[in-house]
């Protein structure tokens, strides 16, 4: 339960109690004085039939308010008659203002906002009298205090009512903020699950299209490698087969399984590359740290990797995409690089993940080249990979200054 819904509730307890204990705290005072004050007969009978009266008109409120608890012309009949009845009682008894005070509360309830500080004006005039000695006063200087206790009583009531006013238009300013909160926090939460939906939708597709890449890629180092050495292993051996002379045979011979040992190389590392086994058992860092390891041991260059920000475990097909990215741009380094060391960088930046892969070798003339010969699974390949999760991928580079590939996609975290 709210503060704010606490207090309406204590308000509304004493809504439906406190005049009720207001005018029996009256009753009671105004029995204790009745001689001293020196009430008639008339005047007690009277004070009982407005009492009676006061108890009918609260039992009548209780079951109205249940259907217009807001401001409203019944409203308006019962504060005016509520009113009436406390003016009378106070005339007859000026203790009886213990229960006129009654008409300071329940003001912005019971009245519309035009009428408010005429019922508190009305209720002001009654405890005045009730303060100046009774009513009507007596003499002229009774007047005068009169007069002097209204003027107080209404420079109170018009301030408190002011202060009660910009409240009410704070409280209403205050729910309106709330309203549009919720209205944004609605909107807001209907726009991040239709990013996540369109991310979802987006990661299906680079998922699909790198099917499809990697088809093309498998089909592209099948001809440039396995098909030409396994043409290039035939041609020997048709030779050796047709040459009646033994060396030359041999050396033929040779050739051929030269070949087949080179065709077996491309063969292990094709497949290698076919899929990301190392994410299968391990997180997007230790699977570069084994690449990285691997690659620099297999072709001698010095290669180190480096993980900076807080690693988080990420999306499959994003952590997919960066280990592809990875095993090209060593590829590239390897064959066309004739580079001495290799830096790779894996970079967790709040909502980013940023692949740096830094060579110091032969680097290249961007302006001036050209596509590679398997249709484009070099620069523009990994780029490729990197703009189908809605990431970029640059690359810098200078005849012999080295190469750097830096990709940067959306941290997406993994499916739980």
């Amino acid at each position: 339960m709210t503060e704010t819904t606490a207090l309406d509730d204590r308000w509304a307890l004493f809504e439906r109690w406190g005049p009720y204990g207001l005018l029996l705290l009256s009753t009671l005072i105004a029995w204790a004085t009745a001689d001293a004050l020196g009430m008639t007969t008339a005047e007690r009978w009277a004070c009982g039939a407005l009492i009676g009266a006061a108890v009918v008109l609260h039992l009548c409120w209780a079951r109205t308010v249940r259907t217009r608890p807001g401001p409203s012309t019944a409203g308006v009949r019962h504060y005016a008659s509520r009113w009436a009845v406390g003016f009378a009682l106070t005339w007859a008894n000026p203790l009886f203002a213990f229960y006129a005070v009654i008409g300071y509360f329940s003001v912005e309830r019971l009245l519309p906002r035009r009428l408010r500080k005429a019922g508190l004006f009305a209720t002001a005039v009654t405890l005045a009298g009730s303060q100046s000695g009774g009513l009507p006063p007596g003499g002229q200087l009774g007047w005068v205090l009169f007069g002097a206790i209204l003027a107080a009583n209404t420079l109170l009531v018009l301030l408190f009512g002011h202060f009660a006013e910009l409240e009410e238009v704070r409280s209403e300013a205050r729910l309106e903020t709330i309203a549009e909160l919720e209205r944004t926090n609605t909107a807001l939460q209907h726009a991040l699950d239709e990013n996540a939906a369109l991310h979802a939708q987006l990661l299906v597709q680079a998922r699909e299209a790198g099917v499809a890449d990697e088809r093309r890629r498998l089909a592209a180092e099948i001809h440039d490698t396995l098909a030409q050495g396994l043409t290039g292993i035939i041609a020997q051996l048709q030779v050796v087969t047709v040459t009646p002379d033994p060396v030359r045979g041999r050396e033929h011979t040779d050739r051929a399984l030269a070949l087949a040992r080179h065709s077996l190389g491309e063969a292990r590392r094709s497949v290698h590359n076919l899929s990301p086994v190392a994410l299968a058992d391990d997180g997007l860092p230790d699977a570069l740290k084994k690449t990285v390891t691997e690659w620099g041991e297999r072709t001698g260059i010095q290669a180190g990797f480096t993980v900076t920000g807080t690693a988080e475990p990420l999306h499959d097909e994003v952590a997919a995409t960066l280990l592809r990215i990875a095993q090209e741009a060593l590829s590239n380094t390897a064959r066309h690089a004739a580079a001495g060391r290799v830096g790779v960088t894996l970079s967790y930046m709040g909502d980013e993940v940023t692949l740096d892969i830094r060579d110091d070798g032969r680097g290249f003339d961007r302006a001036v080249r050209q596509r590679t010969p398997t249709g484009g699974f070099g620069l523009d390949g990994m780029r490729t990979r990197a703009e189908r999760i809605a990431g970029a991928l640059t690359v810098e580079a200078e005849p012999g200054q080295g190469t750097a590939v830096s990709a940067r996609v959306p941290l997406v975290r993994h499916d739980r």
